[in-house]
C-alpha cells in the first residue's frame, strides 16, 4: 500500500490565510494556483463542508445587500459573538439543532428582543445554506426561543438629561448621541446620518434619516435648534458622527463609544475615581443604554403636543401601537408632577 506524504502550501489573499495539500510538489502549486485565481474571479465553491465561519458573512452580504452598514455590522457581531464563537470551526453540514437550541438556550436571561434577533439571523444563516444545497437541511428549522427578559422601556431622568448634556461637549464622539436624543434617530441611523442629508423645507431644517429598518424608517424629521450648529454645514458632506479616528462608526467603536459615555456620565454625577477605575458604587443606573434617548425624543415629542400619529411618522415605527405604547407610558416626572397636583408632595419654598 502506497503512503503520500502530502505537500502543503500556504498564501494569503486579501489579508486572510488559505492552505492547499498535494501528493506532490507540482500538484500543491497547480491546486495553489487554481485557488489563487477562483479567489481573484469570486469563484470560491461553498459545500457542506464549508465552515460557518467562512460562510455567514457571505450570507448576510449576500442575501441582505439593501440594509445600511451600521445594521450589518451589528448583526455580524451578534451572530459572530454568540454562534461563530462557539461553532465557527464545524462544518456546515456537522451541526446540528442541539448545538444550535444549546447557544440558543444561554440567552434566556437577555431580552427578547435580543433572542428573537438571534434566533432569526441563525434560521436565515442555515437556510441559505440549505437553499445553496450546502445541507440537505436547516438544523435551526425547529428551534424553541427561551421566553427571555422584558426590558422596561423609559425615558431619561432630568439628572440623566442633565449630566448627559454636560459630557457631550467633552468629547466629539458624543455628538452621535445628539443625533438620538434631538432627531430620534436609532444607533444605526446616527452612523449613517451625513452633513448633505440636511435638507431645508420652507426655510426649515430637515434631516433626512436614512432608515432600513422598515419602509416607514425613512423619514425626515426637523432638526432643533440646539442641533442646527453642528449639521448646518455647507461645506461639508461626510458623515456627521465620527469614530476617534475620524472615520465612519462600526459595531465596534460605538461599543467603546458607549463605555466611554457612560464613564464620563458617572463620573459627572460623582463617581470616585482610583488609579482610573470608577470605584462602586455607579451613580448612573444599571439600565442607561443610549437607546433611552430616542425614547426619551418620543416622550419629548408628547411633551411639546405632538400628534401620535405625527410622532409615529418622526420616530420611524411601522405600526402606530409601538409609538402609542410610549405615549400611554408616564414617566417619573409626569408622575411625580401628578403627586405634587394632589397635594402628596410638598411645593418646595421659593
Amino acid at each position: 500500500m502506497t503512503t503520500y506524504k502530502y505537500i502543503r502550501k500556504t498564501f494569503t489573499f486579501n489579508g486572510r490565510r488559505y492552505e492547499v495539500t498535494g501528493k506532490t510538489e507540482r500538484e500543491a502549486m497547480r491546486k495553489m494556483i487554481e485557488k489563487q485565481i477562483a479567489l481573484e474571479n469570486d469563484e470560491v465553491s461553498v459545500n457542506g463542508n464549508t465552515l460557518l465561519k467562512d460562510w455567514y458573512k457571505t450570507a448576510f452580504k449576500t442575501y441582505k445587500p439593501n440594509v445600511s452598514a451600521g445594521y450589518m455590522d451589528e448583526t455580524l457581531y451578534r451572530f459572530k459573538k454568540h454562534v461563530v464563537s462557539d461553532i465557527g470551526n464545524y462544518p456546515l453540514q456537522t451541526i446540528t439543532p442541539l448545538q444550535l437550541q444549546t447557544i440558543l438556550n444561554r440567552q434566556k436571561n437577555r431580552s427578547k428582543s435580543h433572542i428573537a434577533k438571534l434566533y432569526q439571523e441563525i434560521f436565515f444563516v442555515f437556510d441559505c445554506a440549505r437553499k445553496n444545497n450546502m445541507i440537505r437541511k436547516n438544523p435551526a428549522a425547529d428551534l424553541v426561543k427561551p421566553s427571555g427578559t422584558l426590558n422596561k422601556r423609559r425615558s431619561l431622568t432630568e439628572e440623566e438629561r442633565k449630566h448627559l448634556l454636560k459630557v457631550i461637549p467633552t468629547d466629539p464622539r458624543f455628538n452621535f448621541f445628539e443625533l438620538m436624543l434631538y432627531c430620534g434617530c436609532r444607533p444605526g441611523e446616527a452612523m449613517e446620518v451625513r452633513y448633505d442629508d440636511v435638507t431645508m423645507i420652507k426655510d426649515v431644517p430637515f434631516l433626512h434619516i436614512r432608515g432600513t429598518k422598515t419602509a416607514n424608517s425613512d423619514r425626515f424629521v426637523p432638526i432643533p435648534e440646539e442641533l442646527q450648529p453642528k449639521l448646518l454645514k455647507s461645506d461639508s458632506s461626510g458623515f456627521c458622527a465620527l469614530s476617534r479616528a475620524g472615520k465612519r462608526h462600526n459595531a465596534s467603536t460605538y461599543r467603546h463609544m458607549v463605555a466611554a459615555l457612560k464613564r464620563a456620565m458617572n463620573i459627572s454625577m460623582g463617581c470616585k475615581v482610583y488609579r482610573n477605575e470608577l470605584q462602586e458604587p455607579f451613580p448612573l443606573a444599571e439600565d442607561f443604554v443610549p437607546y433611552l434617548l430616542r425614547h426619551t425624543y418620543c416622550t419629548d415629542l408628547k411633551k411639546k403636543g405632538v400628534d401620535v400619529r405625527i410622532a409615529k411618522d418622526l420616530m420611524g415605527h411601522a405600526d402606530i401601537k409601538t409609538t402609542a405604547n410610549i405615549y400611554d407610558h408616564c414617566d417619573d416626572d409626569t408622575l411625580m408632577l401628578a403627586a405634587k397636583q394632589l397635594g402628596l408632595i410638598a411645593e418646595e419654598e421659593k
